[in-house]
């Protein structure tokens, strides 16, 4: 079934949580003009059941408030090939732009298929913690390509780079529960989220967007350092939290961040000494983090972000190590001793 108001426009692949709590909703706030086709998703099945629509629970300190969120209005593995299709947004770990992963392979049959039956130019928007991810995905699809695709990627694909945040923990029975009575229908598959959501972008859509603008994403000429920001500081201090808080028997971030709030601050420290943006800047930012951080009833469960070190520890913590080296800086105490306490995680879990 699709939406009578909304025109299947975005493909997606990877349909899960975050991408219902975090683009799924920017486009829903955008207006009603886009719709997004699933391209796969274990959830899949269930919301084609719903008829694609679903609650999204924001979770604040006291409450829970609910939106039903309809910008997802079919799936197909084919939609790529669809000339109505504009853009394709993805959320894919960071193991998925590796040598034989499955997504650039699916992007690549999509794209032939998209040329093969005449379609225009379209836009890749990849969303997830990886550092220039459109030019990551460019060369993972690239790699693939048959040089005769390959230049007809070059002049018709844009790869677009984005920061994304919102924390999206697993939903329990608990929550599926709150769904209902919030509701009023039984819901299947809810999302539950924080109420902080921030998505900056840098590119170009040859085949038009939503208005995502609306919901406040922010459209900027260089994503990089919104992207070490995240990761250098969030993200890193996410991994602190993991493997140290896990040592110490704590299980979410909440409980994590009242015991190592100090080395959370040194690793900032560390981290800010090299960070290309204002002072003020940074200053506003991680006092909403730490605000995000004191809400007991978002359950960000800390085995569930230690895993995939091996990807994450570089571009989280190596990164800004090698750049304070760079820069003529020792470095930091907090940056070794998350990746000392991730080295006893990984030799704990062999």
């Amino acid at each position: 079934m699709v939406s009578p108001r909304r025109a299947p426009r975005i493909a997606h692949l990877g349909l899960g949580a975050f991408a219902r709590s975090h683009q799924a909703w920017y486009t829903q706030v955008a207006g009603d003009e886009w719709g997004i086709v699933a391209l796969s998703g274990r959830v899949v099945p269930q919301l084609a059941a719903q008829h694609y629509r679903y609650g999204l629970i924001v979770r604040s300190v006291d409450s829970d408030s609910v939106q039903v969120i309809d910008s997802v209005v079919a799936s197909s593995s084919d939609a790529i090939a669809n000339p109505e299709i504009s853009l394709v947004t993805l959320t894919v770990t960071e193991a998925g732009y590796l040598p034989g992963a499955r997504p650039p392979g699916l992007l690549a049959d999509g794209l032939r298929a998209r040329r093969d039956a005449g379609g225009g130019a379209i836009a890749l928007v990849p969303c997830d913690n990886l550092p220039s991810n459109g030019e990551a995905i460019r060369g993972a699809v690239l790699a693939i390509a048959e040089p005769e695709l390959g230049l007809w990627i070059d002049n018709n694909v844009s790869f677009v780079s984005t920061m994304v945040d919102r924390i999206t923990p697993a939903t329990t029975e608990a929550d599926i529960a709150i769904a209902e009575e919030l509701l009023g229908w039984h819901d299947a598959v809810p999302v539950v989220t924080e109420p902080f959501t921030e998505w900056v972008l840098h590119g170009d859509f040859p085949a038009g967007r939503p208005e995502w603008e609306k919901a406040g994403a922010q459209f900027v000429d260089d994503v990089e350092p919104y992207e070490q920001r995240k990761l250098w500081m969030l993200n890193a201090a996410h991994s602190l939290m993991a493997y140290r808080g896990l040592e110490l028997g704590y299980q979410t971030v909440f409980e994590a961040w009242q015991a190592l709030a100090p080395e959370v601050e040194q690793l900032w420290q560390e981290a800010r000494e090299v960070l290309p943006l204002p002072a003020p800047d940074v200053d506003e930012w991680l006092g909403n983090v730490r605000t995000r951080w004191q809400n007991p009833r978002i359950e960000h469960r800390l085995e569930q972000i230690a895993q995939g070190g091996e990807q994450k520890i570089p571009a989280r913590i190596l990164a800004p190590a090698t750049r304070r080296k760079e820069s003529g800086l020792p470095v930091g105490v907090a940056e070794t001793e998350t990746v000392a306490a991730y080295m006893r995680y990984r030799e704990s879990h062999q």
